[in-house]
């Protein structure tokens, strides 16, 4: 028995967009946006942005101001959209869930 018919192929981690957190490691909804995603067994990168200091901190929140000009957490990247705050439908919605 070949491989490919012992166990199928996921393309689940190949389909899935690109998912990036810019979060402060002590907001609530930014936990519950990673814990959401964990739960859903979603990968992602995260910086928590309040924990980097001088320069890379400096680079990050000009990075967040150009997906969301407030500067306001948790900013999630997926893909190519951007979600502001912890909307879970949106999130669904931009992952393919819906």
């Amino acid at each position: 028995m070949s491989e490919s018919e012992s166990s199928p192929p996921s393309t689940d981690a190949q389909d899935q967009p690109g998912v990036k957190i810019y979060s402060l490691s002590t907001c609530s909804h930014c936990k519950a946006a990673k814990k959401f995603l964990g739960e859903c067994t979603i990968k992602y990168d995260f910086v928590d942005v309040d924990l980097l200091e001088g320069d890379e901190r400096k680079a990050i929140v000009e990075d967040v101001r150009k997906f969301n000009p407030r500067c306001s957490f948790p900013t999630i990247i997926i893909g190519e959209k951007v979600i502001v705050g912890f909307k879970e439908t949106e999130i669904k919605e931009a992952l393919g869930m819906e």
